[in-house]
């Protein structure tokens, strides 16, 4: 027997938690029901797209604010690109409820589309945000080259980046080594 939070069905539970989860409540992602779109008429989608975007809207928005706090504090670059890293925790929180495997994929592919989107449009923003700050007068160059280079390496769209890597061919796990061979190169 699945254990609904609601008293309305998987709908309910759904509505339930994405408002609970907007207010940043700890609530269980795990324990929602899967939704088929043969379940519901087409009013009841958009109400819980609605539901769902507002939801992720309300978290992507208080995540950017307290980004922005946080690089405005950081009095150097390894506390800003402790805080981009901090941020990319939260993006993939947001990214879970997107994708959620209880959604109709239509849904997941739709609202992970839209989330990713506007985490590489943050990214855009912050860069030129200091394209903005490196034309002001009196604004020191080297900070400006430094927070860039931060931003850059660590950027927010790693969150975005869920496609694996194929294997290294050369790679060999330790032990099974080659043993070092001596290159000759003409000087």
């Amino acid at each position: 027997m699945t254990t609904y939070w609601g008293h309305g069905g998987p709908y309910e539970t759904w509505v339930d938690f994405l408002h609970r989860w907007s207010a940043e409540e700890e609530v269980p992602l795990g324990t929602l029901p899967p939704l088929a779109q043969e379940d519901f008429p087409g009013e009841t989608w958009t109400r819980l797209a609605g539901h769902l975007g507002t939801a992720l809207d309300t978290r992507l928005t208080t995540w950017a604010d307290r980004l922005t706090e946080a690089l405005l504090a950081a009095p150097d670059e390894f506390s800003a690109g402790r805080a981009l890293a901090q941020a990319r925790a939260g993006l993939a929180t947001v990214r879970s409820v997107a994708g959620h495997p209880g959604l109709p994929e239509s849904t997941r592919t739709r609202f992970t589309e839209l989330v990713d989107t506007q985490i590489a449009d943050l990214q855009r923003q912050l860069e030129r945000q200091l394209d903005d700050l490196a034309a002001t007068n009196g604004t020191d160059q080297r900070w400006v080259e430094q927070r860039r280079r931060t931003f850059r390496d660590n950027p927010l769209t790693v969150a975005v980046a869920t496609v694996a890597k194929p294997a290294d061919p050369w790679a060999q796990p330790q032990g099974q080594q080659r043993s070092r061979r001596r290159v000759i190169t003409d000087p």
